[in-house]
This record gives C-alpha cells, sequence and structure tokens, in this order.
C-alpha cells in the first residue's frame, strides 16, 4: 500500500487476569490529524497454537488502512504474552484474553466503544463466535474457518491418532496435578504422528503462515486436548444477537465446513460465504484478497468508519 497509507503501529499490553498481554495496536495513518474523531475497532488473534506473528498483522493492516483501529494480540502463555507453563491452550483463560482485550480497545482514546468489532481465525474463529453470543454491545464479528465443534474436529482425525493423543494428554494432567513439568505434543505434524493436526496440509500450512516468526512453537501441552475436545463454540450460534459473517473453506480438513454451516445458520443475522480452497490457503495470495474484500464489505455495512474532513 502506498507509504501516506500505511498504519502506524505500536507495541502494547494489557492485563488479563494478573497477567499482561501483548498486543500490536494499529491505528490508520493520519488518524491523529483528527483526534476527536471517534473511529471503529476490531480485535483480532490468531488459531490454534498460533501467535500474532503467524500472519495477523496482515489483516490488521488492510483494516487499518480502511479506517480501523486495530488491535492483535496473542493469548496468555503464547507468543510474547505471559503467563505458565507455555502453550497451555485453556479454552475459557483464552476467552478472557478475548473479553480482556475489547475492554481494552473499547478504553482507548479515538474510538467508539460501541463500535467494536472481533476477528478470529481457525480455533480463534470459534472465540469470535463465542464472544459475539457473550457480548451483546459487539457491533460485528467475523470467523474466518471457524472451529465450532471438538467432536467434529475430533471425527477428522485418525482413530489410532487420537488413541496415542489422548493417553498422552491424560498422562500430562496427571503430572499437572503431582506439580511436574508439562508433556508437548506437536502442534501440527504429519499424518499419523502424535499431534493436535495431522492432515496432509496442516505442517505445511503452519510453516507457511510463520515464515520468519520468531515466538513460534510447534507444540502445546498434551492437556490443551480436553479443552479442545469439550469447546463447540457452534451451539450457541442462536444467542449470536450483532451480525455475524463466517468465512468456510471447502475442503476443510482441520474445522469440518459443513458442521460450521449448520449451526451458524441459526444465528439470526449470519452471513455465511464458502471459498473453494483448503483450510490454510485463505490465509495467502488470491484467497486472502478476496476474502479480506469480503471482511470490509461486512464492515462498511455494519460498522462503518466515519466520513472526516
Amino acid at each position: 500500500m502506498p507509504a501516506e497509507n500505511t498504519p502506524v503501529r505500536e507495541d502494547v499490553w494489557f492485563d488479563s487476569h494478573g497477567s499482561r498481554c501483548h498486543a500490536w495496536l494499529y491505528r490508520p495513518a493520519g488518524s491523529t490529524a483528527h483526534p476527536d474523531v471517534l473511529r471503529p475497532a476490531v480485535v483480532i488473534a490468531a488459531g490454534l497454537g498460533a501467535t500474532k506473528s503467524m500472519g495477523m498483522g496482515a489483516y490488521a493492516e488492510r483494516f487499518a488502512a480502511a479506517g480501523y483501529v486495530c488491535l492483535v494480540f496473542d493469548y496468555r502463555y503464547f507468543g510474547l504474552s505471559e503467563g505458565s507453563p507455555r502453550q497451555w491452550l485453556s479454552v475459557p483463560a483464552q476467552l478472557d484474553d478475548w473479553t480482556a482485550a475489547v475492554a481494552h480497545v473499547r478504553s482507548l482514546p479515538g474510538v467508539d466503544p460501541e463500535n467494536v468489532a472481533v476477528w478470529g481465525t481457525s480455533f480463534g474463529g470459534g472465540h469470535a463466535i463465542s464472544m459475539a453470543a457473550r457480548d451483546s454491545r459487539l457491533a460485528a464479528a467475523i470467523a474466518q474457518c471457524p472451529f465450532t465443534d471438538g467432536v467434529a474436529s475430533s471425527l477428522a482425525v485418525r482413530p489410532s491418532t487420537s488413541a496415542r493423543l489422548t493417553a498422552l494428554a491424560v498422562r500430562d494432567k496427571v503430572r499437572a496435578a503431582r506439580g511436574g513439568e508439562p508433556l508437548y505434543a506437536d502442534n501440527a505434524g504429519a499424518p499419523g504422528s502424535v499431534a493436535f493436526m495431522t492432515a496432509p496440509d496442516a505442517a505445511p500450512g503452519m510453516d507457511a503462515l510463520s515464515g520468519d516468526a520468531p515466538d513460534r512453537q510447534n507444540r502445546l501441552t498434551a492437556r490443551s486436548l480436553f479443552d479442545i475436545l469439550t469447546y463447540a463454540p457452534g451451539r450457541s450460534a442462536k444467542r449470536i444477537a450483532c451480525p455475524i459473517f463466517v468465512a468456510l473453506c471447502d475442503p476443510d480438513t482441520v474445522a469440518p465446513a459443513g458442521t460450521a454451516r449448520r449451526q451458524l445458520s441459526r444465528a439470526p443475522r449470519a452471513e455465511i460465504r464458502t471459498y473453494p480452497v483448503g483450510h490454510f490457503d485463505i490465509y495467502l495470495g488470491e484467497a486472502f484478497e478476496e476474502a479480506v474484500g469480503d471482511y470490509l464489505d461486512f464492515l462498511g455495512r455494519h460498522a462503518p468508519v466515519p466520513v472526516t474532513g
């Protein structure tokens, strides 16, 4: 994008239950010239085991260039955020982090607190769905290739892989109860390996997203499996009051599109579009451009940027 339209990014921190979460705050170029204008904001976070440096900035840059304030954050236990043990995926903790991130954005000068949207992808897309069902003040939500049902996702994995990962998760849970060090499994691995994502495109897809990301760790505490299996954000669709845009990928080897479509079609104000690409393809190239164009159109209708002179 032209230099004069390049958003301004700064490193910020916000508190979530006594731990600090690290975030990037993007403001539109030239927004300081209109300090009294309240702008809409978008809160953004990544998917399973991922960090903000794994492609999330690309979305924030496009939204900020269109006039939105954007906050892209790392969950506790991941990336540059605080918390121990590292790489522990706790659904309650991550939802608390989302709540804290939205509250932080609403408190920022220059942000319209009644015009905040959430954007999440993959497992973070499930969190965007949960937030839309929980927070009636949200102006809009976008869920990209969202995880909506732990059982449905587990059925896409080989039974032998599930059994081995479950056994490791049980050992890790027992070890945690005794104060021991965590046991880990790969986040993305080859088919048949003991990993959380073992579809043929999972490891190459995560590698493509990671690029030179310095904070990527391709592992999760094994106990994270229990939170993943029991999480079903798609079942809360009926409670979503705000407009929600759902970007499905088909074929999707990680988050089954059929289940997501059935569940999210129950949201009263859902807009669902299917893109003929894989789960990891929508982040890059033409698919990325097409999807971002749709997101900006959706945001423009439901969380419009004020016109400044």
